[in-house]
């Protein structure tokens, strides 16, 4: 079966069953490998996208759920050469260290100073609470958000 996702603004077909996890056909199919299998249990985070603004957990949503939705990868957001304003925080943090949680942080990051532009320190700890950092670098993390929602406006 063929199945259309937009991806990053892009509509990919795929040969996929829908009940497919939507993190193996980002990785296997369209080689955006920034969400990574953690758990596979939804419980990690580190597979964490974007789906019309909101944050999913790919390795637990069957693409054949996801219809005509937007779907967005950390590989979405930013290049090597113009990173987003999350992405540059986190470099000017130093806010990764094996950098394996990052991705999902990033992505659910993003959702939160969509919803909320001024976030307290308070309320990005807890928005970030459902991601975990096996490295200890939440205080890191934390200051890049934080950072991030310095610059100002929806970004």
């Amino acid at each position: 079966m063929v199945v259309s996702l937009k991806v990053n603004g892009a509509v990919h077909n795929v040969a996929a069953e829908p009940d497919t996890p939507l993190l193996y056909v980002l990785r296997n199919d369209l080689d955006l490998n920034a969400a990574k299998f953690g758990c596979g249990l939804g419980q990690c985070g580190a597979c964490v996208v974007l789906v019309d603004g909101a944050p999913m957990r790919s390795c637990i949503t069957p693409i054949g759920a996801l219809g005509q939705s937007e779907i967005t990868t950390l590989e979405g957001l930013g290049t090597v050469e113009r990173p987003h304003p999350l992405q540059a925080a986190f470099i000017e943090e130093q806010a990764a260290q094996c950098g394996y949680c990052i991705p999902g942080m990033i992505m659910l990051a993003k959702a939160l100073l969509d919803r909320n532009q001024q976030p307290s320190e308070a309320e990005v700890r807890l928005g970030l609470a459902g991601n975990l950092c096996r490295c200890g670098a939440h205080n890191r993390i934390v200051r890049a958000v934080l950072k991030a929602a310095q610059m100002g406006g929806r970004i």
